[in-house]
């Protein structure tokens, strides 16, 4: 029998309907149907807020003039990105990007893993718990709170100061000194989100099979051993996809705690691409160069998560990956 002929006799070749498959399909709508219902907000949301804004990126090839819109401005081409690779400003802030991403992720990255695998070794539920919900609350805590609060820590009269201060260090302004000031954007994103970032190394751990500990356990295995040898293992799929999710953020550098936290003192050092874009989009009104650079974040986002998403397939596997 050819190919072509067993082919043919499969349902759904040459036209024939997938009586089995529509079944199923249909037996799987009204099983799911009020998740899906649940789901339409959440697709209407990225469907408009997302994809629709999406035309917007014909300004970064116009010069835009609020009066003609969209389609009446001047076509420039190109004209918005040569002038950004001219512009030292346009370099100065992808370093000042690229150099708080790569701190925060080579320093922040591991914190949650580290927090949820510790944790998730305390036999103390109320303790747990506790830690667990202390952990969340920045994450729903304003930046423009939280960028008070920790300008006041590293004021003149802040609690950081009267510490040294008891060492005999002379006092700082620390958020006008460049030498910290990368260094305190860094350490306290890790302290306002690793809390919530270790909600899905918990979930992860959370579904590790109890059986494995147990029979690690009657083998004499310790917890560290049990953490090294079953724990940190079964993680590693969920590890590496949001590795490769971070690398699509790497010139994402905190747009929210930067913009409450930073001044012209430390500009040097703190102003980066969405700063910049907001001065000259918003404040210079010059929104083809701001949308042009905007622009050119978004592809060096998507090529980094694309890059980091391959060299995980090729070294991991598909568990490893987004797709």
């Amino acid at each position: 029998m050819s190919k072509t002929t067993v082919l043919a006799r499969r349902p759904g070749w040459n036209g024939q309907p997938k009586t089995g498959d529509a079944k199923s399909k249909r037996h799987a709508f009204k099983k799911y149907r009020v998740l899906l219902i649940m789901m339409i907000p959440s697709v209407l949301y990225v469907i408009i807020f997302n994809y629709v804004p999406i035309y917007g990126l014909l300004i970064a090839f116009e010069d835009f003039q609020i009066t003609k819109g969209f389609f009446g401005s001047p076509w420039v081409g190109l004209a918005h990105f040569e002038k950004a690779f001219r512009d030292p400003g346009f370099y100065l802030v992808l370093k000042n990007t690229v150099l708080i991403s790569v701190y925060r992720m080579v320093f922040g990255f591991p914190i949650p893993i580290i927090f949820a695998l510790l944790l998730s070794e305390v036999k103390n539920v109320k303790f747990k718990k506790t830690v667990q919900t202390a952990s969340y609350l920045p994450h729903f805590i304003s930046w423009i709170i939280l960028g008070g609060i920790f300008m006041s820590i590293f004021s003149l009269e802040g609690p950081v100061n009267a510490i040294l201060g008891m060492f005999g260090v002379d006092p700082k302004l620390f958020m006008a000194d460049t030498s910290y000031f990368r260094s305190i954007l860094v350490f306290t994103s890790i302290l306002a989100g690793f809390g919530w970032s270790s909600i899905i190394y918990f979930a992860a751990i959370t579904g590790i099979d109890p059986h494995l500990h147990e029979a690690a356990v009657v083998d004499g295995a310790g917890r560290i051993k049990r953490m090294i040898y079953i724990t940190i293992p079964l993680l590693m799929p969920v590890i590496s996809i949001m590795l490769v999710l971070s690398m699509s953020g790497i010139l994402d550098a905190g747009f929210d705690q930067i913009f409450n936290m930073y001044n012209p003192q430390v500009y040097d050092v703190a102003d980066i691409i969405d700063t910049y874009v907001y001065r000259k989009g918003l404040v210079e009104m010059d929104y083809g160069y701001a949308t042009a650079v905007g622009l050119f974040k978004s592809v060096i986002g998507l090529i980094l998560m694309l890059t980091a998403n391959g060299l995980a397939r090729r070294i991991g596997g598909g568990d490893y990956t987004l797709w």
